[in-house]
């Protein structure tokens, strides 16, 4: 491999580096075959030096900053680059990506927006030209280079042109959550410096004013969705704010753009703080826009020009997933990005998919979850016949796929019967008629939700990264794909398993031109994620089949240690139990240093139409479950405290049946209880991405959780 003191060492060749080989040997005007030659089996000094001088005046590019270190945490800090010869793509900043772009596919539409009943769309020259006067709006205002633009809103046209724009006018775009409080809002907007802080609505608003004088570099606020209903100084409507730059000249607007450096800081993502505060992860130019290139391709997403894509946008852009897929993707690829409603979670979603029909969706686990809940709901009101050929046509693709299908032999002919007799008709419910690629990512998808997803014929793509890595370092897709597996590692990455066991599990280490800058103004927490060599240091478990297929088995953090020194990964058991209850919403497993592992269950329910927030009553799934029991709860409280016997009853015996297969006694849950309402973002159980919080819950049920170990 190439290491950092910029020697060349013994390099193994993967099928899954051809194309980027070929990317590379057609920008050095040598054919693949050359190249890998010169690469692999030309190993005398002038092939050696030849290669080290190829990647040296990659390092030297004029579009790179001056840098002696591959990290910083200063906001106006440089880096230097993982240049990998296998990999080397020339760098560019995301101005030059989005010119390129335009240049491919000006003509074709951008973005849509639902306004007056119908869907107002723009083409990729207009959205450039939106993004060059917001720029000239941020300059107007006194954006002061690398300080931050802060988002605060529903994704939107706007929220992607205050991005955008805030970059070329040579700021930093951080967004917030839209979920935070008007502290969490004041931590973020405070620690980047933020200049502008862009709100979609009131509500979002009244939260900055209430921090209002606590952000000494705040100089002005700006409201995209709603009229503002108020006059305050240095206060904006989004028509007010677009027409502040217009005596800025073009030439000052490219002064800015032409001085920023691929190997820079562009954008912060603020990661969630679920076990301290939230640190501020920097990504360069470079960091976006190559993994914005790599991922995609091996997610096999088409050039606008050769097939558009159509995504919907609905997934919170302050979080590097959505941020890659809707935002930066859709440049790179012209790809027609749709913004769902506000209320897509709350239930507006699949109404969206089935007027646009995507052909590339992504989502996170809790998604995935609540769309087969709603399917499930569905065939438990179908009649008697109809139910039974629904869950027949399911199996037949469940078997399928598990038995594993080959591109050479051909979809078997039965799953080609039932696909179009049945199971068109259930995707086309949830406005998949049209979508071919299924992404999940953020989180660890269950077991149930794959197979599920399996019996309609649909392949959840995973694909495992961090903020911390821009996003996705492993990637599943057409061409790279294994059952509950996150695929493999993107072309031109690298990984290692660190301290690996004597089962293969070790720490997942990553590199690549993906890896973050630092976090910002956090030298310490930055030295703890990267070691000396640079190799970004995930705090996941993980283990690599023959193939290189990732397959994550937990966190250390997370990682239960006994009172008798046994390390229990707890996610593996978590999901055996929801799988074996089909009443259980979520479960955590309770254990670190104690002398037997108890567990924390919620049942599915309801949520709010309004807030998202769990209810009292039973969902459909639920009822339907309690009733083959011969009981007669409708509501979590008739259940809870043990009130429900033949409910208790089935979680007892569910829990025995993961006992049974437990690898020692240690693994046995001894213990469990039922919580009065399920975890939710509105709770502080789940995350904004709907990973759980667990010290938030340790937190929340210690009562709970003590009498587990007192009684």
């Amino acid at each position: 491999m190439f290491t950092i003191d910029g020697t060349i060492g013994s390099t193994e060749y993967s099928q899954n580096h051809q194309e980027c080989i070929d990317e590379t040997a057609d920008s050095l005007g040598l054919s693949a075959q050359g190249f890998m030659q010169s690469l692999v089996k030309d190993r005398d000094k002038q092939a050696i030096e030849s290669n080290v001088k190829s990647i040296q005046g990659i390092a030297d590019h004029a579009s790179l900053a001056p840098a002696d270190c591959l990290w910083t945490t200063e906001a106006s800090g440089s880096v230097k680059l993982r240049i990998d010869e296998t990999c080397l793509q020339e760098p560019v900043t995301l101005h030059q990506m989005f010119k390129s772009s335009v240049e491919r596919y000006g003509d074709l539409w951008a973005l849509a927006t639902m306004k007056h009943g119908g869907w107002e769309k723009i083409t990729f020259s207009e959205y450039y030209r939106c993004c060059r006067a917001a720029a000239r709006s941020f300059l107007k205002l006194g954006l002061e280079r690398f300080h931050s633009v802060a988002i605060l809103g529903f994704n939107s046209a706007e929220w992607f042109f205050s991005a955008v724009g805030a970059i070329f006018a040579g700021g930093i775009m951080t967004g917030i959550y839209a979920t935070n409080s008007p502290e969490a809002c004041h931590y973020i907007a405070n620690d980047c410096e933020a200049n502008v802080i862009v709100v979609e609505n009131r509500r979002q608003l009244d939260k900055i004013l209430q921090v209002k004088g606590r952000l000494p570099h705040l100089k002005a606020i700006i409201q995209y969705s709603e009229p503002t209903e108020m006059s305050l100084p240095n206060l904006y409507s989004w028509e007010e704010f677009m027409a502040l730059g217009e005596d800025i000249p073009e030439k000052d607007l490219d002064d800015v753009i032409n001085s920023q450096k691929a190997n820079q800081c562009c954008v912060l993502i603020y990661t969630s703080g679920t076990t301290g505060k939230p640190k501020g992860v920097m990504l360069s130019h470079d960091n976006i826009t190559w993994i914005a290139f790599h991922a995609s391709r091996v997610g096999d997403m088409q050039p606008g020009d050769v097939h558009q894509e159509v995504l919907v946008s609905y997934l919170p852009l302050s979080h590097i997933a959505a941020q890659i897929y809707d935002l930066w993707t859709g440049i790179q690829w012209g790809e027609l990005v749709y913004f769902a409603q506000p209320d897509a979670l709350k239930g507006s979603l699949v109404s969206t998919l089935k007027e646009v029909h995507p052909t590339s969706l992504m989502g996170v686990p809790r998604v995935w979850e609540k769309m087969m809940e709603k399917i499930k709901e569905g065939i438990t009101q179908l009649g008697y016949v109809k139910k039974k050929l629904v869950t027949w046509a399911m199996s037949v693709s469940l078997e399928a796929h598990q038995r594993g299908i080959s591109k050479s032999e051909g979809r078997p002919f039965l799953l080609n019967v039932v696909d179009s007799l049945v199971l068109e008709k259930l995707r086309a419910e949830l406005g998949f008629s049209g979508c071919q690629k299924f992404f999940s990512g953020a989180a660890p998808l269950a077991s149930e939700t794959l197979a599920f997803f399996l019996g309609l014929d649909i392949r959840l793509y995973e694909g495992y990264g961090m903020s911390e890595s821009s996003g996705p370092h492993f990637m599943s897709g057409p061409n790279a794909y294994r059952l509950s597996s996150c695929g493999k590692v993107i072309p031109g990455c690298k990984f290692k398993l660190d301290k690996e066991d004597a089962d293969g599990n070790g720490e997942v280490c990553l590199w690549g031109r993906n890896i973050f800058m630092g976090y910002l103004n956090m030298e310490d927490k930055t030295r703890e994620a990267l070691d000396e060599e640079g190799w970004l240091h995930s705090g996941d478990l993980g283990k690599a089949d023959e193939d290189g297929f990732l397959y994550i088995t937990g966190r250390m953090k997370e990682l239960i240690i006994t009172a008798g020194g046994e390390n229990i990964p707890p996610v593996l058991i978590e999901d055996a139990v929801k799988k074996e209850i089909p009443i259980i919403s979520n479960a955590m497993l309770i254990g670190d240093k104690r002398k037997f592992l108890s567990m924390l269950l919620t049942l599915k329910c309801v949520c709010n139409a309004e807030t998202t927030e769990p209810i009292d009553e039973l969902s459909i799934e639920a009822v339907e479950c309690c009733q083959q029991l011969g009981s007669q709860a409708m509501r979590v409280s008739d259940i809870i405290g043990g009130k429900d016997k033949v409910v208790y009853r089935l979680i007892q015996e569910g829990i025995d049946r993961v006992n049974s297969r437990a690898t020692s006694n240690a693994q046995r849950i001894q213990k469990w209880a039922v919580l009065p309402r399920d975890f939710s973002v509105s709770g502080g159980e789940l995350g904004p991405t709907m990973k759980l919080r667990r010290p938030v819950v340790l937190e929340l049920y210690r009562q709970e959780i003590e009498a587990f170990y007192t009684e």
